[in-house]
């Protein structure tokens, strides 16, 4: 049987009649923020204040996390996002704030909003226009225990079972974060992050081998450090990849116009399709229009390649080009907001 589908694979590959291409594109910055904000601070609100620290210390005691986990992580995450937004060039500063305003429950869930006039106060204060906040920070743990009989070799050499304890901890940690522009007077963003990893250990009681997991908190502030560094991150654009389909079968100038498109020959691919867009044949020419919007594409020229794949449909129902027409419209979109995020 495996043999058969294998054969079938090639055949269905073989009577394709088109093949793909992958291209770079530029994507608008995940979050969005005013182009005028050049001065930025930093709020931890992830600590909990005074009167519900009570239930912090329960939460800490069922999911068995280590003193300061989570003031450590927390703390880990704001370094990652200050050292993210101190290599973006748009901002002139980038300003830590003392966290003076407290989040009423330290559990992972976000805390009210700041007022805009606090928010207003805060960037008067501190001579910043915007301000990230980190809202709530969360490690929780769930642990299992488990015996395993192993066998070691004693002083004379001779094998005996020995009983050993095996710790398992998953580790989830949980961020919330807020991005608030003053100019606008609006919450640009809220963002969560969600993580888990596991450690185990071995010894010969369940003490000993949780001793031997000394790597869970060096894991948990290397991965809070990185989601504060990709926060800060999606303020940037960024670029893709992106799979394109284009005709290879019509007539022999396709054929030609695949090898030279494989050798990088795209413009000399682009002169043989669209002189089959004069074909009498209309699924030809109808072909010849839809590459000719992958040539216009490569090119950079999204209105002609728009034209193209348009026409394709509507005069010669190549069903791909509506499609395609579709695609390329939102990235035309998308430019637009790239323009618009230039500085």
């Amino acid at each position: 049987m495996k043999k058969i589908y294998f054969l079938l694979s090639i055949l269905l590959a073989s009577c394709s009649a088109t093949s793909t291409l992958t291209l770079s594109v530029n994507q608008p910055s995940t979050v969005y923020l005013s182009k005028e904000v050049k001065k930025i601070g930093i709020i931890n609100r992830s600590q909990p204040s005074v009167k519900y620290n009570k239930f912090d210390v329960l939460d800490k005691i069922l999911t068995a996390e280590e003193k300061n986990l989570d003031k450590n992580g927390a703390e880990e995450s704001l370094k990652g996002l200050q050292e993210s937004l101190k290599k973006n060039d748009r901002f002139t500063n980038v300003v830590q704030i003392d966290s003076l305003i407290f989040k009423e429950y330290g559990i992972d869930r976000f805390s009210p909003l700041l007022k805009s006039e606090d928010i207003a106060k805060i960037c008067s204060k501190y001579n910043i226009e915007a301000l990230y906040e980190l809202s709530f920070y969360d490690t929780d743990a769930t642990i299992n225990y488990k015996t395993v009989t192993n066998q070691k070799v004693n002083t004379f050499g001779i094998k005996i079972p020995i009983i050993e304890h095996q710790v398992i901890i998953n580790t989830l940690i949980k961020t919330g974060w807020r991005l608030y522009d003053n100019i606008n007077k609006q919450v640009s963003d809220e963002y969560i992050t969600s993580n888990n990893f596991i450690v185990s250990g071995n010894g010969i009681n369940p003490v000993k081998a949780y001793e031997t997991i000394a790597n869970r908190k060096d894991e948990v502030n290397r991965i809070s450090k990185n989601n504060g560094l990709q926060y800060g991150n999606q303020l940037l654009p960024y670029t893709i990849r992106e799979r394109r389909l284009y005709f290879i079968k019509g007539n022999n100038n396709f054929k030609i116009a695949q090898r030279k498109a494989q050798t990088g020959d795209w413009d000399g691919a682009g002169e043989l399709w669209k002189k089959e867009t004069m074909n009498k044949d209309s699924k030809i020419a109808g072909r010849a229009y839809y590459n000719m919007a992958i040539i216009s594409e490569i090119n950079n020229d999204l209105d002609a390649a728009i034209n193209w794949a348009s026409k394709s449909y509507s005069e010669f129902n190549i069903k791909e080009g509506l499609q395609y027409a579709k695609i390329l419209k939102n990235r035309v979109n998308k430019n637009k907001i790239l323009e618009a995020e230039k500085i």
